[in-house]
């Protein structure tokens, strides 16, 4: 499943050290078969997407940080995620997900290995008040801590979400270009009003993962470059990142790495717009050493 390359990647290039930030993947995943998995859960890959696999693409594709996102099927056992960013803690940042009263030694035990914030992947889950996954005080650590909240929704449910993070002081960094309805595509309600959050300079989208909002059986990215056009207007490129999505899980037979970047470079062809996109906005809020 995984790339010959990738597969055969040495442990050196998890320890290589980059000199400068020429790109940061701000979305990918690593796993392992028999890892434990979470209770509910929509999907479980039958294959090994590890760190020196990953390591392994960014080199290959010239980008020099990245960043890690604990996947749904795991749940809040993140010591996976953990172990592999202790691995390369100069190159690599992380996204956990959390039990809704994590206390603040817990938090800050992962803020040491390098987690900048939180997911809330709510794909699957019925609309519920912001106490249901995170507490109130669980929260103030996370903002205390300077972390932001990630967040992984339908576009029709974002603004019950966001908005209460907002309300809380809270950074927020939304998913997949927001996940519009692949049938409205940029009509999505949802979608327009995260278009007006913007104005509270607090949010940011990951450009990413553009096949899960496509429409069945359609191949091509007409409505990424829609989305693309409408979140540009709105964000500006300083509050847009970009995202591999790898190892593409459930669409790793059609995906690839090269094609998530050959995708970008389509939608930000000036080269200075893409600097910002891929380099110097995740660096801040991330936390990458900028030389």
């Amino acid at each position: 499943m995984m790339e010959k390359s990738a597969i055969e990647a040495s442990h050196r290039q998890a320890v290589y050290r980059p000199a400068y930030i020429a790109a940061v993947d701000t979305h990918a995943h690593v796993f392992e078969r028999g890892l434990p998995l979470a209770r509910k859960r929509r999907y479980v890959p039958e294959y090994d997407a590890t760190l020196d696999a990953y390591l392994a693409q960014l080199n290959t594709h010239g980008v020099s940080h990245g960043v890690l996102v604990q996947p749904s099927f795991l749940g809040t056992d993140c010591s996976y995620l953990l172990d592999a960013l202790r691995r390369a803690p100069q190159r690599l940042r992380g996204v956990a997900v959390i039990e809704r009263d994590c206390r603040i030694d817990t938090l800050t035990a992962m803020a040491n290995a390098g987690i900048a914030g939180i997911r809330l992947n709510l794909i699957g889950h019925a609309d519920q008040p912001l106490d249901r996954w995170v507490s109130a005080q669980t929260l103030a650590d996370v903002r205390d801590l300077k972390w932001h909240v990630e967040v992984h929704a339908e576009a029709a449910r974002l603004p019950g979400i966001v908005e209460p993070l907002l309300d809380a002081g809270m950074n927020v960094v939304v998913d997949h270009f927001g996940r519009p309805d692949p049938d409205i595509g940029v009509k999505d309600a949802g979608l327009r009003r995260l278009l007006e959050l913007a104005d509270t300079r607090r949010v940011w989208v990951k450009i990413s993962a553009a096949y899960r909002n496509r429409r069945q059986l359609r191949a091509d990215d007409h409505d990424a470059h829609q989305a693309f056009h409408f979140l540009k207007e709105a964000f500006g490129v300083h509050r847009l990142m970009w995202g591999s999505d790898w190892p593409h899980t459930q669409f790793e037979a059609d995906e690839d790495f090269g094609q998530a970047l050959e995708l970008l470079r389509a939608l930000v062809p000036v080269e200075e717009e893409r600097r910002v996109v891929l380099a110097d906005t995740p660096a801040r809020l991330y936390g990458f050493d900028v030389a």
